[in-house]
């Protein structure tokens, strides 16, 4: 069976101009990036409790030539003004309208001075504008303390809404929000809760690490990732506010390990979900077993268990990954003490 993503791919012109303010509150801090219609970026705040939508005004279809880049950190961090240890790279996207890639960096310890910079098809590597039309969303009941971290960990546009997921300071602290856009406000979302057959034990505070939407048994769903690896499916028409959900486990991937990032593609009329992890490598997955796969629901006694997978072995030390288009996916690698942009054929 062949689905498709359900991401919108929206031709409107942009909806942050009308509404976008220049008095919009500034980024304290930045994790997870996803792009929305027109060239349309999408910036999580954690540290504010934040999400903002950012006018890149980036919406030109350009080259279609790979993206390498060694040391792309020691490029961004000259372009900011510093030196390669002094920046962290906590995700980047490609924008579908364009092509051109744009990193979300702190730079300094602790939570640090947040900045966004593009990188174009041409390796030019430039800050995005201060004066760039946006618009902003605050997220009601954010986790706080330890937690305030995790309250963006993953965010993806989908069918004109902005899904984001993280922690809140509800029973159930992992949530996901369903924003529409243009924003106006945010709710407080849905509860998560799930079984972690690792552990053995129903889960509702850990938070959601990546998602990425499909389409299982043409419902529109959320796969998402959690540390030591449960993969879950989410249907995203039970994500109401208040609302406490039960996701399915459908796979245990391996204990001692973060996802990263996870997106879907399809290769020889056939879909897969590929998955970036920080200690269990890079992971290829068919998605034809997820309607019909057989829940989670009890300790397990093996692991990986579940839906299976095979690890790309020639990618490795993966930090972060986005497809770059239908064919290439973009991966930013450790190289040494710093990291390099690559472009790879979707494997």
């Amino acid at each position: 069976m062949r689905s498709a993503l359900f991401v919108a791919a929206v031709a409107a012109a942009s909806a942050v101009t009308a509404s976008a303010q220049s008095s919009a509150p500034e980024l304290k801090s930045v994790s997870a990036l996803a792009f929305g219609p027109d060239g349309v970026l999408f910036v999580g705040d954690p540290m504010a409790a934040t999400v903002h939508a950012i006018e890149t005004g980036d919406k030109t279809a350009g080259a279609t030539s790979a993206v390498d880049l060694e040391r792309v950190d020691a490029k961004i961090a000259a372009v900011l003004g510093t030196t390669d240890k002094d920046i962290r790279i906590a995700d980047f996207k490609v924008n579908p309208a364009s092509g051109n890639v744009y990193v979300a960096v702190t730079r300094g310890a602790g939570a640090g001075t947040p900045a966004i910079v593009k990188v174009g098809r041409d390796g030019k590597v430039t800050p995005l504008p201060k004066d760039a039309k946006r618009t902003s969303v605050t997220l009601p009941n954010p986790a706080t303390g330890k937690g305030a971290a995790t309250v963006i960990t993953s965010m993806a546009f989908v069918d004109g809404k902005l899904v984001v997921a993280g922690l809140s300071n509800e029973a159930f602290a992992s949530t996901l929000r369903v924003i529409p856009f243009p924003f106006k406000d945010a709710d407080k979302g849905a509860g998560i809760e799930i079984f972690h057959g690792a552990h053995n034990k129903i889960e509702t505070q850990a938070p959601i690490r990546t998602f990425a939407a499909y389409k299982v048994n043409g419902q529109d769903t959320l796969m998402a990732a959690y540390t030591c690896t449960p993969l879950v499916k989410v249907p995203l028409a039970d994500l109401k506010a208040g609302a406490k959900v039960k996701g399915t486990t459908i796979a245990e991937l391996g204990n001692g390990n973060s996802p990263l990032d996870m997106v879907v593609y399809n290769k020889g009329g056939k879909d897969y979900l590929l998955v970036a992890n920080n200690k269990r490598g890079v992971m290829k997955i068919p998605t034809e077993g997820f309607g019909s796969a057989a829940a989670i629901t009890a300790k397990l006694d093996r692991i990986p268990s579940g839906i299976a997978y095979t690890t790309v072995s020639e990618l490795k030390d993966v930090l972060h990954l986005d497809k770059l288009d239908n064919d290439r996916a973009l991966l930013l690698v450790k190289n040494g003490d710093g990291a390099d942009l690559k472009t790879v054929p979707l494997p």
